[in-house]
């Protein structure tokens, strides 16, 4: 059986969880999210804890139960404390400033990039150089950062671009002058 699979999701106070036939929906403080559980995956609410079983033994049913009991435990995360990923602009003259729903990069190019943040993310400059992305979906969060950071991505001889804060670029040697006899 999944060692993921088979840990119960614990659901803490102020955290309402309904379940439907093939939906689970989560409520909490920050907001609510719902999930459509696979057929070969069951969902049941035993006291304070939720517990995924799955039906068969296959491939696909074994990844299956892995994952929704991974995805209800980041639904009850979200609805409770949320998710937020932190981005760094490097470059001279590179910054990133948000007016309203929109995010203004100024990252190097003719033109000033304009990203319309979606529904349901909060992004934030605490410094003209930092971006934080924030929300109660780890998925989305996660998609925006990379949308965000896919406009202008790090390139590996001076390190130039947008990247995650906790991410290591693999710088390449320049030119080199080797010897001309």
């Amino acid at each position: 059986m999944s060692r993921i699979g088979r840990k119960p999701v614990e659901i803490p106070a102020g955290v309402l969880v309904a379940i439907s036939a093939t939906t689970v929906t989560v409520t909490g403080p920050k907001g609510s999210l719902s999930l459509n559980v696979p057929s070969a995956c069951k969902v049941a609410q035993e006291g304070n804890t939720l517990a995924v079983t799955r039906a068969g033994d296959e491939k696909s049913v074994r990844a299956a139960h892995g994952t929704t009991r991974a995805h209800l435990n980041n639904m009850v995360r979200g609805v409770t404390s949320g998710f937020a990923k932190d981005l760094e602009i490097v470059g001279v003259g590179y910054k990133a400033e948000t007016k309203g729903k929109t995010l203004v990069l100024t990252i190097g190019y003719s033109h000033l990039v304009n990203f319309a943040v979606p529904e349901g993310i909060t992004v934030e400059t605490p410094e003209p150089t930092k971006i934080r992305i924030s929300g109660i979906d780890r998925q989305r969060v996660g998609q925006v950062a990379a949308e965000i950071r896919a406009v202008r991505s790090p390139e590996p001889y001076k390190g130039k671009g947008i990247k995650y804060s906790d991410e290591h670029i693999v710088r390449k040697a320049g030119k080199s002058a080797v010897g001309s006899t």
